[in-house]
């Protein structure tokens, strides 16, 4: 992922660290150092920071967790200086599994501040809440209060926080989903502009929030409309039967003159009439930087890729997109290649039906499905 940094891998889901995060940390250290002058005072702080967001790595596993329940795999885990964010291989299908899944994270938060403060009882350690400061008292206090903030916070109907996503599943208990999920998403932007008319009255990092709240509701809405729209619709009808391939016995500099006669990007590799491989651009390119125009095909191709009969659904393929990350799905029928599915292809076949049925809408088709993919 770009900027971003692996530290650790739970139950497969690869845990990463953005590099703001890293920004964020070195603004605590000073603004504690600068404060205090004091290196225990400093070390404390940034301690409370990282013990924060581990709070919040537990949230997103919740989210994973539940979701992995229902059988949905959780691409990664990402954590940002604003939180943390659980990228799902798809959302549930059934509104009271999205349920589920969006409110295990904000029990995560409320399991830790009730325990931590069974804890502080038992161990007569609690304090008077006016005695706690942002850096002052006691430690364990401070975590069990930024626990409840999380979970409270996230549970605003601000889509597509965890809130709104209840908001989601409740209504589509009675509506149909794309309309569940605009009202959700129209809450949800409603959400924002008070986020915003506050953060220019009060504190400028509600508009930070203000503006994640309004574009994340409405990307949502257009990426449900999106995945609806190609619910039901096969892939025979949307794949590339124009195309060229390679084979295994060719060199590089074959596939070096096809990507200049045209515009296709991966080839399928072809050996009397089967399907072995795929060369994808960015394969193409580190070998002839590595290895020169006169390296076989074989060599370069990917041997694993993922495959769709023609027949599949396209919200399938999108889906199978989203789980190898690659530009482009070959479609097998009976073992011989018949077409080829692109993200991009997929965005024209969205544009087209749109403007037979006279609606485009505001976000580019094209666009929205290279979003989904990334």
């Amino acid at each position: 992922m770009k900027w971003s940094w692996k530290i650790g891998e739970i139950r497969g889901v690869g845990i990463y660290l953005h590099a703001t995060f890293a920004l964020l940390i070195l603004w605590i250290g000073l603004a504690h150092w600068m404060e205090s002058h004091d290196l225990g005072a400093t070390l404390s702080g940034v301690g409370f920071i990282l013990c924060l967001f581990g709070c919040v790595l537990l949230h997103e596993l919740g989210h994973a967790l539940a979701a992995m329940r229902f059988g949905i795999p959780t691409r990664d885990i990402t954590l940002y200086p604003i939180g943390g964010v659980a990228r799902l291989e798809r959302m549930p299908d059934k509104p009271l599994q999205e349920l589920t899944v969006a409110l295990a994270g904000p029990a995560v938060n409320v399991v830790i501040a009730f325990g931590l403060l069974f804890w502080l009882l038992a161990t007569e350690a609690y304090q008077p809440l006016h005695e706690l400061g942002v850096t002052a008292g006691s430690f364990l206090e401070r975590v069990m209060i930024a626990n409840l903030f999380l979970g409270v916070f996230n549970m605003l109907p601000a889509f597509p926080m965890d809130g709104g996503r209840v908001v989601r599943a409740l209504l589509a208990t009675r509506l149909e989903y794309t309309q569940a999920t605009h009202i959700a998403a129209a809450i949800g932007q409603g959400m924002a502009l008070i986020f915003g008319f506050l953060g220019f009255l009060f504190n400028p990092f509600l508009l930070f929030i203000a503006l994640f709240v309004w574009i994340g509701a409405g990307q949502e809405a257009s990426a449900t409309m999106m995945k609806h729209s190609l619910g039901g619709i096969p892939v025979r009808q949307a794949m590339i039967t124009n195309f060229r391939s390679l084979s295994p016995r060719d060199t590089l500099r074959r596939a070096v003159e096809l990507v200049l006669s045209g515009s296709q990007e991966d080839f399928p590799v072809v050996d009397n009439g089967d399907l072995v491989g795929i060369l994808t651009r960015g394969d193409l390119l580190r070998a002839l930087a590595e290895e020169g125009q006169d390296a076989p095909v074989a060599d370069v191709m990917r041997k694993d890729f993922e495959v769709v009969h023609p027949h599949d659904m396209l919200d399938s393929a999108l889906a199978r997109h989203h789980k190898c990350q690659c530009h482009t799905i070959p479609v097998s029928e009976s073992g011989h290649l018949v077409g080829l599915v692109t993200m991009d292809n997929i965005g024209e076949f969205l544009m087209i039906q749109a403007a037979l049925k006279g609606a485009l809408a505001s976000s580019p088709p094209r666009e929205l499905v290279q979003e989904l993919g990334r």
